[in-house]
């Protein structure tokens, strides 16, 4: 039976708070090789891992990750308090040169990196591409940049990266202006949008889909020639597929 490759996505944010060094290592342990985060540049330039435009459902506070410095965001935790109440109280928001110390750790493990728009809006495509590059570098083998920015996967391309993901929305949006330009080795998009009746390709691209706990599901895309499948949830999707190859 064919089966997808699982992304564990932001971590393992079925249990644990997306994003932070608690949920990737859990991750890690229920058996993912392979993760997703997202990275923002604080005030000062330093990339942290955060998707949100702001901090109010992770942090429970106003305001955004650019306008504080790296040294200011110490005093912030990832928390998740509308899902996870005081459980993960004291949890950091994890710094991209601490996922890189991660990475070193478990060299079995490659990570999609997607940098933000929001990041990429306030700071220039190019200033946030050669942040996460040069934090990156002692992992590079590791990483894929992934990106909804065009601006920001064109920067990574003119500064010479060569593992990059377009991430779409919609299957439709793929025919981006830059995309010949990008040329990426990846392209992600929603589940629910890949076309029903017939084989998605596109260009040389390996095909992934955010996101999915159904293993059913995840069982389809990869007959359909998906070759990554988010998640949510890594542990659960990792037994039961394991349950559907190997019926007891």
């Amino acid at each position: 039976m064919l089966t997808p490759k699982l992304v564990a996505s932001r971590g393992y944010p079925l249990h644990y708070p997306e994003n932070t060094a608690v949920g990737i290592e859990a991750a890690i342990a229920a058996g993912a090789r392979l993760i997703s985060v997202d990275i923002q540049l604080s005030r000062d330039g330093v990339p942290v891992l955060f998707q949100d435009r702001s901090l109010e459902r992770i942090c429970g506070r106003p305001g955004a990750i650019h306008e504080h410095t790296a040294d200011g965001l110490r005093d912030l935790y990832a928390m998740e308090f509308g899902r996870f109440g005081y459980k993960f109280s004291g949890t950091p928001i994890m710094r991209l040169a601490e996922l890189v110390e991660l990475l070193q750790r478990h060299s079995n493990v490659t990570a999609f990196i997607e940098l933000r728009r929001v990041g990429i809006g306030r700071f220039g495509a190019t200033t946030v591409a050669t942040r996460a590059l040069q934090t990156i570098e002692p992992v590079a083998s590791q990483c894929i940049i992934t990106s909804r920015s065009m601006e920001g996967l064109l920067a990574l391309r003119r500064l010479g990266w060569q593992s990059i993901g377009a991430v779409f929305d919609q299957w439709m949006e793929r025919e981006h202006p830059l995309i010949d330009r990008i040329d990426p080795e990846f392209l992600f998009c929603g589940v629910d949008s890949l076309p029903r009746w017939r084989r998605p390709r596109f260009r040389r691209c390996r095909l992934g889909v955010f996101e999915t706990s159904d293993p059913e599901e995840a069982t389809r895309m990869a007959k359909r020639g998906i070759e990554f499948v988010h998640t949510a949830a890594i542990g659960e999707m990792l037994t039961q597929l394991d349950s559907l190859q190997n019926p007891r």
